[in-house]
């Protein structure tokens, strides 16, 4: 299954390279988390939250920005790019919407150093809609970094292009995240979404630090019930909106830690294509600060973002706490 991917994967490996990435640590202005013993990040915000000028970097140990995207490791026991598929099953996880949070957040394709911004449709912040059982979203959300579902070629699974995002991940532990935290989750199992035509995969993790961690090792270790959820929270998420019912690869099944985790290193392949330019980039920033062996390498002090900002929230419509019901099919 993986034939392909690893093929590219060896083409793409140069033995003293400057492919590594950085670590760090230390406090925000939304909050503080220790990844692991070697690895922490902060945040630093700009502009006001629910509005589109708001955007919320990443930072390492020395309060240096970094991309949310391109700097992070996707595997949090190396700093270094990885040419052979793991045989850990932790990834790092970028929380970009805390759960019961409605404002659709997400890590920027297009912006230097890719800070997580709100989506912006016909010149309007998004929100998604609650819709029973559901308020916002049904667990933290985020993107797994250095992860890319590439929308040039089909996917190996679901022989559908990718939506040319990072892999999307579900966090099911107990602890409610924080925006912009880095987190250390278990893969447990993965999710297909077609999303529009495009595979938008999302893996189902839990946070390393829960108190279920240890019991839960694969997919069939997840209680029915929260499975239930998940699947029921993205068929029908957008039809509070007028638009139609979500569809799935393998009709909705839930598919295996060892075939989760063939999904994220596939999206990693991807990206290092990405980072060599040996892919069309079209609007995705490739800036990084870490990463020398790359064409969106640039130096710390080349690259600009405003001090820490602390200000109010805008304020937001009260319709966005409306609770609405939908049909089930």
């Amino acid at each position: 299954m993986l034939r392909q991917v690893l093929k590219t994967s060896a083409r793409l490996q140069k033995p003293g390279t400057g492919f590594f990435c950085a670590t760090g640590s230390s406090s925000g202005f939304f909050s503080s988390f220790q990844v692991t013993r070697a690895m922490s990040y902060k945040t630093r915000s700009n502009g006001q939250l629910y509005t589109k000028e708001f955007r919320l970097y990443i930072e390492n140990e020395a309060g240096e920005p970094i991309s949310a995207f391109h700097d992070i490791p996707v595997y949090p026991d190396s700093g270094k790019i990885r040419f052979e598929q793991p045989k850990s099953d932790l990834v790092n996880m970028v929380v970009e919407v805390p759960r019961w949070s409605n404002a659709k957040m997400e890590i920027s394709k297009s912006a230097e150093l890719n800070p997580i911004t709100q989506d912006v449709k016909k010149d309007r912040v998004r929100f998604v809609r609650n819709f029973y059982p559901h308020h916002g979203y049904c667990h933290n959300y985020g993107a797994i970094p250095q992860t890319w579902e590439n929308p040039h070629v089909k996917d190996n699974l679901t022989q559908i292009e990718g939506d040319n995002d990072p892999i999307d991940v579900v966090d099911i532990g107990q602890a409610l995240g924080k925006m912009g935290q880095v987190k250390t989750v278990k893969v447990v199992g993965a999710l297909g979404l077609i999303d529009e035509g495009e595979t938008d995969w999302k893996i189902i993790a839990i946070d390393v630090r829960d108190p279920r961690a240890a019991k839960i090792n694969d997919i069939d270790d997840v209680s029915q019930s929260v499975l239930d959820d998940i699947y029921d929270w993205f068929k029908y998420y957008k039809v509070p909106d007028g638009k139609p019912a979500n569809n799935f690869a393998f009709d909705g099944k839930f598919l295996s830690k060892k075939e989760a985790l063939d999904v994220v290193y596939e999206g990693h392949v991807h990206w290092l294509e990405l980072l060599k330019g040996n892919v069309p980039a079209g609007e995705i920033d490739l800036t990084n600060v870490t990463l020398t062996d790359t064409k969106g390498f640039k130096s710390r002090h080349d690259v600009a973002v405003k001090a820490n900002e602390i200000l109010e929230p805008a304020k937001v419509s009260s319709s966005v706490n409306d609770w609405l019901v939908v049909d089930r099919e």
